[in-house]
C-alpha cells in the first residue's frame, strides 16, 4: 500500500469530529454524503471506523470497517472503501460482515467511491452493482424483515478472522497507516 497525501484536516461527515484530510478520506466523506443525502439513512443510522480487533498466531491487528449501517438498531449493511479494483476487497469485506456481529450482517458492499459491488454476505454472490443500487432506507426497511441475521459457527468463525487477519495484514501492515496496524503479542 502506498502512501498518501496530507492535505490537512477536514470534519467528519457523519460523526463532526476533526480528521486528517487524504485522498482517500475525502472519498469517504463522498460515500458518507451518498448515504445520507441521496439514500435517505440519519447520520445516527451510520456508524463509522468501526474496529475489529483480530490475533492470529501472536500478532495482533485492528481492521477497519469504513461505515456500517443500522436499521431499527440491527446492523444491516457493511461498506469496505478501498482505491481501485473491487474484486480484489471482495473476500475481505464478506470476512468483516460476518464476524463483527454475533451474527452474519446480511449485506456487504465494497466500493472505490465510483463504483460498488453488494453481496450478500452469507453466500457471498454479488446481488447488484453501482452506487445506484444500494438499498435506500426505505428499502433497507423492508428488506430487513426478511432478511437473514445467522450466526456462525466457532469453527466458521475463525476461519473468517484469519480470512481477514491475512487480507488486511498483508495490504496494510505499514507502521504509518493509520486504518490498520499489526503488532506482536
Amino acid at each position: 500500500m502506498g502512501h498518501y497525501r496530507i492535505f490537512g484536516k477536514t470534519k467528519d461527515f457523519i460523526t463532526g469530529k476533526e480528521i486528517l484530510d487524504t485522498d482517500d478520506e475525502r472519498m469517504r466523506q463522498k460515500i458518507a454524503r451518498f448515504l445520507v443525502e441521496v439514500k435517505g439513512y440519519s447520520r445516527e443510522d451510520i456508524e463509522v471506523k468501526r474496529e475489529i480487533e483480530l490475533i492470529c498466531v501472536n500478532e495482533k491487528a485492528v481492521s477497519i470497517v469504513d461505515f456500517v449501517v443500522k436499521i431499527s438498531d440491527k446492523r444491516f449493511i457493511v461498506i469496505r472503501y478501498g482505491p481501485g479494483s473491487l474484486v480484489t476487497r471482495e473476500r475481505a469485506a464478506l470476512a468483516a460482515a460476518r464476524i463483527l456481529e454475533t451474527y452474519q450482517i446480511p449485506l456487504t458492499i465494497v466500493t472505490n467511491g465510483e463504483e460498488a459491488e453488494i453481496l450478500d454476505t452469507i453466500t457471498g454472490d454479488v446481488i447488484s452493482t453501482g452506487l445506484k443500487s444500494i438499498p435506500s432506507k426505505a428499502q433497507a426497511q423492508e428488506q430487513i424483515e426478511t432478511m437473514h441475521f445467522k450466526d456462525l459457527s466457532p469453527k466458521k468463525l475463525e476461519a473468517e478472522k484469519r480470512i481477514l487477519f491475512a487480507f488486511d495484514a498483508l495490504e496494510h501492515s505499514c507502521e504509518c497507516d493509520d486504518d490498520f496496524c499489526i503488532t506482536t503479542l
